[in-house]
């Protein structure tokens, strides 16, 4: 055989991966293959491939017998929307797309070219875990990845797609990646799987119950989208990178846009005259936003605060929104470190911030104190203070006590802070302020009730209005709503060119 031919014979065993059965085996299963996958994902005939004659060293238990060119893993780059993107995509029909030294190495590759070229990295994982034969050689090329995720976190974008399964060690490089996107029904995250779990606890739970993409995606905030399918996954992808830098020392990229008519009587109307009514925070952030480009991230998880990205005038900026409209937008736990964990994010890839302010404090409770709201809290007050992105503030109705200094004020170095008609910015609300100022009036009084209302509404009067923060300086301005998003364009562009240093050390000790 010429060596012309006999390359071209290489490279068809390596595309075949497992074999046409086990690639067929992964079509009955609702699943692509890991080439299909990239196919999806980068533009048309982008892909340069590295790596596909890599095959295992292993000899022992019989698996010199089986041998495979890629050893279970796609790598290379391409491009997404003509943009460099570096990519691995885990092969199961060969190995269940177990880790071997060949397949860590192979992903370590294409971790450092992403690191030394400054390009986003994208990891497509379906993989059975360590590849058990090679024992602990498998374990070192994990920590391999998990060390280069680290090194490259804040400096590149990292990206996780789950397609598949994804337990033990293997969870935890994901992890420290920016967004983790999951397929229902076909995908999974776990650190002991349901076998363990029942034997060690006695609990009976599935795989799906255990660490399915709705129970990521709703009760531990792991993941940040959960897919309907796999090709729904991939365009969640292409769209979640196009609000993104390349890198740390980049500009997200902006899209063309025409300014016109930027005035939004809808805003008017919005917020209720009862200010213990609901509304819904993504109306206002849908008027405020570029038609149809704001990309909600953790949707389902601690919905009382809105995070996501949208456009603003064509330019990238990252959105936290307190959501009355659920547990009337109080801070909690899950809520407190979700914004923190996108703050920080948008911070560490010069995407400015915008927050929404509608919040009535943190929420009460043994359980809540119990279990750190304290720590938890302090991390929002951390990442919105360490930030020195673009940082401009919105109060549409309640601003009240340390959630008001939280929630990205002037004190913690917000740029801009305006304020609505309908602001109220207080210590605490007027029912329970009255109680605690007026107790003995009110006890005094004949008439409890009356006396009661009395004093609430002189409260009410005193302190539920924005003009108090704004004699003292703390919100820059009283707007209308109409004219809050014109207001924002021309604020975020005239903080485009915003230098703020930080002191020197080697980092600070966020409350984790």
């Amino acid at each position: 055989m010429d060596k012309i031919a006999l390359l071209e014979q290489k490279r068809k065993e390596a595309l075949l991966g497992g074999g046409a059965k086990r690639i067929e085996d992964q079509h009955k299963k609702g699943k692509l293959t890991a080439r299909e996958r990239l196919t999806l994902l980068l533009d048309e005939g982008s892909f340069e491939e590295i790596g596909m004659f890599v095959t295992h060293r292993n000899r022992d238990f019989g698996m010199e017998k089986e041998i495979y060119p890629g050893d279970g893993v796609v790598t290379g780059y391409g491009t997404i929307n003509s943009r460099l993107v570096y990519v691995f995509s885990q092969d199961f029909t060969v190995f269940g797309g177990s880790l071997s030294e060949t397949h860590a190495e192979k992903i370590c590759k294409i971790m450092d070219l992403a690191m030394e070229n400054g390009a986003p990295l994208i990891g497509l994982n379906d993989s059975g875990g360590a590849r058990i034969q090679e024992g602990v050689v498998s374990l070192g090329g994990y920590a391999d990845i998990f060390h280069r995720n680290v090194k490259s976190s804040g400096v590149i974008p990292q990206i996780s797609a789950i397609m598949g399964p994804c337990a033990g060690g293997a969870v935890y490089s994901p992890a420290i990646t920016d967004f983790i996107l999951m397929v229902e029904h076909t995908s999974y995250m776990f650190v002991t799987g349901p076998n363990v779990v029942k034997t060690v606890t006695h609990e009976n739970v599935s795989s799906e119950e255990l660490g399915g993409a709705h129970t990521h995606a709703s009760k531990s905030g792991v993941t940040h989208f959960a897919c309907a399918n796999e090709v729904e996954c991939i365009e969640n992808i292409k769209r979640l990178i196009s609000y993104m830098p390349q890198n740390c020392e980049d500009d997200a990229p902006v899209y063309p846009y025409e300014t016109g008519d930027e005035s939004r009587p809808k805003l008017n109307n919005i917020v209720p005259d009862n200010a213990n009514q609901p509304y819904d925070i993504k109306e206002i952030i849908e008027e405020l936003a570029d038609k149809d480009s704001f990309l909600e991230v953790h949707k389902d998880y601690a919905e009382n605060i809105v995070v996501g990205f949208a456009r603003l005038a064509g330019r990238s900026i990252g959105i936290v929104a307190n959501q009355p409209a659920m547990l009337a937008g109080v801070l909690d736990i899950s809520s407190s470190k979700k914004g923190a964990r996108f703050t920080r994010f948008c911070d560490a890839f010069n995407i400015p911030l915008l927050v929404l302010v509608d919040v009535p404090g943190f929420l009460p409770g043994t359980d809540q104190e119990w279990n750190g709201i304290i720590i938890n809290g302090a991390k929002l007050l951390y990442a919105l203070s360490e930030a020195t992105v673009p940082k401009v503030t919105v109060i549409t109705r309640k601003a009240y006590g340390g959630a008001y200094d939280v929630m990205n004020s002037k004190h913690i170095g917000a740029d801009m802070n305006y304020a609505w008609p309908s602001s109220e910015i207080a210590v605490m609300g007027a029912k329970g302020a009255a109680e605690i100022i007026f107790k003995k009036e009110i006890a005094a009084a004949e008439d409890h009730d009356g006396k009661w209302k009395e004093k609430e509404m002189e409260y009410l009067e005193k302190f539920a209005n924005p003009y108090g923060a704004a004699a003292r300086g703390f919100v820059d301005e009283v707007i209308m709503p109409q004219d809050t998003r014109s207001k924002l364009i021309r604020t975020f562009k005239m903080l485009e060119n915003k230098v703020a240093s930080m002191s020197k050390r080697k980092h600070g000790n966020i409350p984790l």
